[in-house]
């Protein structure tokens, strides 16, 4: 195990808290940017977060695939949709896109396993 993902996402949350009160204007508007760009509207959000996992795993972005993947994963995004989310970054990203798909794959197994994923996104087996 690389990382404990549960804990990487805390660390991520309290490190991106902190650039917020540093870079202000920066960070404020990212934030606006991401707000803006994840809301329903044509696509509801679970898609939106699932596309965003897609990219970070094809960008090689671990900090984006443990953002993304427990934002799908609150939205309500099943083991199924993200394990096919996974197959389609793979497809788009070739072999390296498949070591990050792998990341993926088991931070959503911490997350549902360490009880600390949003109630209504368990992304169980069905």
């Amino acid at each position: 195990m690389k990382y404990d993902y549960p804990a990487r996402h805390k660390h991520l949350q309290q490190m991106t808290a902190r650039l917020a009160r540093d870079l202000r204007g920066p960070m404020s508007a990212f934030a606006q940017l991401n707000g803006a760009t994840t809301a329903p509207g044509a696509l509801d959000a679970k898609t939106k977060q699932l596309m965003a996992l897609a990219i970070g795993i094809t960008t090689h972005c671990e900090g984006c695939i443990v953002y993304h993947l427990r934002d799908a994963m609150r939205v309500g995004a099943t083991h199924e949709e993200i394990l096919e989310t996974l197959g389609v970054a793979i497809m788009m990203g070739g072999g390296p896109a498949v070591v990050y798909a792998c990341e993926a794959l088991e931070a959503m197994e911490q997350f549902a396993s360490s009880g600390k994923e949003p109630a209504s996104g368990d992304a169980q087996k069905k």
